[in-house]
């Protein structure tokens, strides 16, 4: 049973995807920070560079959008590799872009002067003349019905793919979502005409209706959203455009968190963690730097029940599984390296890789996989198009800088120590007062407070130390320095 579940509050739109009451696919979208694949604007080159066969083009967004020689020429051209960026575009010229990549970390947008438009069951490419059909799609009956259909409906000069949507649907279905489409292109044919670069033309749809258009198919069996007026909207688009789906469009009148009620926010926690538990009881861990992730696979808790290799190959297949969703939920795109268990002969490898594959077919981003190096290591790549739900949902941490690490207790009495020193040189305090976190405070009390005592005589200032629930392991807060008698009242003011 698929589901798709709508958390729609003041601030952000949340939804969340699941295939058998488990999340799979989660896109989140902020008031302050909504997306930008598939908006089109009139940018204006800034800056050309031969070397990198590309040109920053600003569109008005807070860094400028990249744009490679393949995204400026014609697909005819494509395959010339002569051409020069110099030779297409110029520094000042004004361009029709569209993004086809989100900002990420230090990097601008990605953007093409490929325009397309999507609809319920078509896309149209307004500048290339072409016909394509899903891959999806995969009963060759059906791709040929759908190109004979397209071929007598598509404008001179134009190209149409048809979405896996269009599945099954006849020519009038067909023909109004084309009629809608070269509508909306004569609106922005029309608009990049008028005023000056930067500007944006045309903005996609917000989250909630790119969902009913792109995701909101037959296979989905239930459509759940917890805001009444954005509910009725919901049901006036699907009654237009898949008035068959209506009735699987519900409103949630519960009095709770309406995450909670379907236990996605548990699994979005998962969804963040480094370590991912399989059933059997083997783990995965999956560290991710910008564009790369690597996936190690352990056999954890599960000792099998046959043999060593019948062990390592049911752990590597639960794995494959997981990894195929774990890429889905998580968004993770770039070159991604799995490290599965070893193993001993080719035909469980084999195994395994049909697994992957077989999992990576419900996955609408495109994964190639590679195969498995020398090294033992599965090579694939996942194309990327926005940040990854952990970049969106959290921040670097700006006590490890996103190393994950801390300082030790010991460093950091260390540094207690110089700052004791310190004072005892440059004032003429009788007593200092020192916050530390209780962890630290716990490694000096176990000493029975030694290395306060030696400090004390060393530098002849009397040392109070208070653990503090609020100090950070990494650091301590000097309080006070004076005379003893008034840091002695202030510490038994802690104690009151």
């Amino acid at each position: 049973m698929n589901e798709i579940i709508v958390d729609s509050s003041l601030n952000q739109t949340r939804v969340a995807l699941l295939e058998d009451k488990e999340l799979v696919e989660l896109y989140i979208e902020r008031e302050n920070n909504k997306r930008t694949v598939g908006n089109i604007y009139k940018g204006r080159v800034t800056n050309v560079l031969p070397g990198m066969q590309a040109a920053f083009v600003d569109i008005g967004l807070d860094k400028n959008a990249f744009l490679f020689v393949k995204d400026a020429i014609s697909h005819e051209m494509a395959s010339d590799r002569r051409i020069s960026i110099k030779d297409v575009i110029k520094n000042g010229q004004e361009v029709i872009v569209q993004v086809v990549k989100e900002p990420i970390g230090t990097k601008g947008a990605r953007v093409t002067t490929h325009i397309t438009l999507p609809g319920r069951y078509l896309v149209i490419m307004p500048y290339v003349d072409y016909i394509g059909i899903s891959r999806r799609i995969s009963n060759e009956d059906e791709r040929e019905r759908l190109r004979n259909l397209i071929e007598g409906l598509k404008p001179n000069n134009m190209g149409i793919i048809v979405r896996t949507a269009g599945e099954g649907k006849e020519e009038k279905e067909l023909k109004e979502d084309l009629k809608f489409l070269l509508k909306l292109w004569q609106k922005i044919d029309k608009e990049k005409n008028l005023g000056f670069a930067p500007r944006i033309i045309h903005r996609d749809l917000d989250l909630i209706h790119r969902t009913i258009r792109d995701m909101f198919t037959r296979d989905i069996h239930k459509f759940v959203i917890n805001d009444k007026e954005k509910y009725n909207s919901v049901t006036e688009l699907v009654e237009l455009i898949a008035p068959n789906l209506k009735e699987r469009v519900e409103y949630f009148d519960i009095d709770m968190n309406i995450f909670d009620y379907y236990n996605i926010e548990s699994m979005i926690k998962n969804a963040l963690s480094r370590k991912v538990w399989l059933k059997s009881g083997g783990y995965l861990v999956i560290d991710q730097t910008e564009a790369f992730t690597v996936i190690d696979v352990n056999t954890g808790k599960y000792v099998g029940s046959i043999d060593l290799e019948d062990t390592v190959l049911k752990i590597n297949k639960e794995a494959a599984e997981e990894i195929a969703k774990q890429m889905r939920l998580r968004d993770i795109g770039g070159i991604i390296i799995v490290d599965f268990i070893d193993m001993n002969d080719q035909k469980g490898e084999k195994e395994v890789l049909n697994v992957l594959e077989k999992a990576l077919q419900k996955d609408r981003t495109k994964t190639n996989v590679l195969g498995i190096t020398q090294l033992g290591l599965l090579e694939m790549t996942r194309k990327k198009i926005r940040g990854r739900i952990g970049s969106i949902m959290q921040k670097k941490c700006p006590y490890c800088e996103g190393t994950g690490k801390v300082l030790s207790e010991y460093t950091v009495i260390q540094s207690l120590e110089k700052e004791v020193k310190r004072t005892a040189v440059h004032t003429n305090a009788e007593a200092i007062l020192i916050e530390l976190s209780p962890s630290v405070m716990e490694v000096l009390e176990a000493e029975g407070n030694r290395f306060i005592r030696e400090l004390e005589k060393v530098t002849e200032i009397k040392i109070f130390i208070v653990g503090k629930e609020h100090i950070h392991t990494n650091n301590f807060n000097v309080k006070e320095i004076g005379k003893i008698e008034k840091i002695k009242t202030i510490v038994e003011s802690y104690k009151e």
